[in-house]
Parts: C-alpha cells; structure tokens; sequence
C-alpha cells in the first residue's frame, strides 16, 4: 500500500489496544484515527471520511451498537467490531444493527486484516447510489440478476425461488455475515423472524446446487449460531 492507504477510525478506549491496532496497522499501510468515545467517533466519522470503522462495543459514554445504528443512518462505511463479548447473542446484536462483521478479543493481526481486506474489497465494488450489479460472480458460481440465471463452472443449476432469492441476498452481500433473522426478514418477510429453522433447511437444499462438496463449502460459509457469509474469492 502506498501513503495514500486507507484510513481507518479505531473507536477504542484501551489506550493498550489502541497502541497495538495503530503500529499494527500503520505498518501495513494504513492510516490511522481514533476515537476513545462514542461522541468523538461520529464527530470524526463526519469530518474524516474514514474507509472502515474498527469498532469497540465498551465505550465510556455510550454502546458501540447505538453508535453503529446512528452510522448507519447516514453511512455505509464498512464496521468490523472488535469486542470481548464473544456470545452469540452480543454478535447477532452487533450484526443486525449495520455491522459487516465482528472479531473476538484476542485476535490475530492476519485475521485482522484479512477481514478488514474484505470489507474495504466489498465496498470498493458495490454499485454506486445503491444500484444492484447485473452480474455477480465468485469462483465458478456466476448469478445473472437480469435474465435470473444461475450457473456453476459454466452449467445452469436450477433453483427454487426461495432458493434463488437466498443466493441473490448472500452474493449481494459478499463478506458481510447475515444473521439468520436478516436473511429470514429479507427473504421471508418481518413476521418470520424467528423461524431460523426456515434458514437451515433451504440453505443446506441450496448448498446441494452451487457446492461442488457440500459439506465443504466454497461459498455458502456458516457463522456458527449466527448466521452465514459468503466467501470472497
């Protein structure tokens, strides 16, 4: 990365942390701002710009997940949590609320910036003004949204419309965990918010028609108890 690399807002009140993810981060070529507090972190977000948000949840004057529904009012800066709440209710909250994806305190630098590296990818090609791409494609799986063709390696494969929309929703989102009640809310509707068990009979139908080895998957990826992202290639 030149200078010029992205700039990133750690929102952080360990001044421990903060002096980690600054050499840590610096040292790849990214800039670097931080916010100790909620209040700063959106007076920065505002006047900065910044490409990708770290987010702490334990912020001195607020939560991190209000902090990020009040971002997500007016952004779509990507936001990668990193926080010491590791359930999995802490990371659905997280997520529902406008989060791209969420690390658990320790975490390794690699893994660090390898899902920051997805996030910045994702939003550097989503459509401009919210525009749907016509085309999305990964690694053989190629979804054409205009003719509402699907194929793998070249050969159609043929879904249900559950299924289609399912696939439509996580491709659309490449990267970025899905809860089960986003994709049950997206897809279903909001009064099926707690089937999940809706979620895991067609994904694992769906996973039959685009994995080459089910059981291994290569795009459809499980977030154990949360949810499902599909992998960047």
């Amino acid at each position: 990365m030149s200078e010029a690399g992205p700039l990133v807002l750690v929102v952080e009140d360990e001044p421990q942390m903060r002096r980690f993810l600054r050499a840590s981060l610096t040292s790849h070529g990214y800039r670097f701002a931080e916010a100790e507090t909620a209040a700063a972190a959106l007076a920065l977000a505002s006047s900065q710009h910044p490409d990708l948000i770290l987010m702490d949840l334990g912020l001195p004057d607020g939560d991190g997940i209000e902090l990020t529904r009040r971002l997500r009012e007016w952004t779509r800066v990507p936001i990668v949590v990193i926080s010491a709440r590791g359930r999995e209710d802490d990371k659905v909250t997280a997520l529902d609320a406008g989060a791209d994806d969420y690390l658990t305190k320790p975490f390794g630098v690699n893994e660090l910036l390898a899902r920051m590296r997805v996030a910045l990818r994702h939003a550097a090609t989503a459509a401009p003004d919210g525009a749907t791409k016509a085309v999305l494609e990964s690694g053989g799986l190629r979804v054409d949204l205009v003719r509402r063709e699907v194929t793998r390696d070249g050969a159609a494969v043929h879904l249900t419309p559950i299924e289609y929309k399912l696939l439509v929703l996580l491709a659309q989102n490449v990267g970025k965990v899905l809860t089960h009640r986003q994709i049950l809310k997206d897809v279903w509707g909001p009064s099926y918010a707690n089937q999940s068990h809706y979620v895991r009979v067609h994904m694992a139908e769906l996973r039959k028609k685009v994995e080459a080895d089910p059981a291994r998957p290569r795009h459809i990826v499980t977030e154990q108890g949360v949810g499902y992202r599909f992998r960047d290639e």
